[in-house]
């Protein structure tokens, strides 16, 4: 009678014939509820295969037999919903800009629709919140401190066209001379007039530099930005005698905006969006508080 090997006693089943240690393991089957549920999983995936989206290709997917599409399925949503919009979004084509807020009904799906497509393209650079970017040129649109005007029609022609953009050719254009970069004035005019505009800001400045940057001022900038520098807004200059600033009001960013100029650039939305959601999203910004 052969001696088992190891601890192994009579009626154990046989092993895999493999060792660690001095330890062997049984080779026991499967168990047949396990080896069934397999198979059927296995099935399972061939039929799914087959009848639904599967396989990746180069540039699309195998689309099986029942012609499934999520994408598809998502379209069909959209287009439901734009079609039961379409009658509200015609009345919003077809009203005057300044007689929507007084349509309950317009006002309603105006502030609904603008503020999706705010979220969407605007809060990028404008913020959630629409209050801008301190400081790096994306300005607060709830305050009243509008470059190119703050009412209605003028939200509307911003959003439309945009500003300084090469795509449309009725942006808003403005451009300011590089006075630093282009040698249009001395480094001694340049710490001057920043002074000038520190002193009509209400800042702490120079009094005997900004006295001299006054006439600086007067010579080469009060033409675009006024006088008193109050701004304006057919040009775009904007205000330089209050305490809002779209680049910063401390020495080292005015003396950077007079020496290189800023050119900040909106694109046109009317190649994006539609007629109705240009409407929506200029009537959403204006009652955000800082339209006029």
């Amino acid at each position: 009678m052969s001696k088992l090997p190891n601890n192994r006693q009579k009626g154990d089943p046989e092993t895999t014939g493999h060792s660690w240690d001095g330890i062997e393991e049984f080779n026991n089957p499967m168990p047949r509820w396990w080896l069934w549920t397999f198979y059927v999983c296995i099935f399972w995936a061939l039929l799914y295969s087959i009848a639904y989206p599967a396989w990746p290709l180069i540039s699309r997917a195998t689309p099986g037999i029942l012609g499934a599409s999520t994408r598809a399925d998502v379209a069909a949503e959209i287009q439901r919903f734009s079609d039961a919009n379409a009658p509200i979004r015609a009345k919003v084509e077809a009203a005057e800009l300044t007689e929507i807020s007084a349509d309950p009904e317009l006002l309603s799906y105006a502030n609904n629709a603008g503020s999706a497509v705010f979220r969407t393209w605007c809060a990028q650079c404008h913020g959630s919140g629409a209050a801008g970017v301190q400081a790096s040129g994306y300005p607060n649109l709830l305050d009243d401190d509008w470059l190119w005007g703050g009412d209605i029609e003028n939200i509307y022609l911003t959003i439309n066209h945009g500003i300084r953009n090469t795509t449309d050719d009725d942006a808003r254009l403005s451009e300011m001379p590089r006075f630093g970069a282009d040698e249009l004035l001395e480094k001694a005019q340049i710490d001057e007039v920043v002074q000038h505009v520190l002193a009509i800001s209400g800042q702490e400045h120079d009094a005997v530099l900004a006295e001299a940057g006054a006439v600086v001022f007067e010579e080469n900038c009060a033409a675009c930005h006024g006088e008193a520098g109050e701004g304006n807004r057919d040009l775009g200059a904007p205000t330089l005698n209050d305490a809002i600033w779209l680049y910063g009001g401390d020495v080292a960013s005015l003396t950077y905006t007079v020496v290189n100029s800023r050119a900040g650039v909106m694109p046109n939305w009317n190649t994006r969006l539609s007629e109705a959601d240009v409407r929506a999203v200029a009537v959403y910004v204006h009652g955000l508080g800082g339209g006029e």
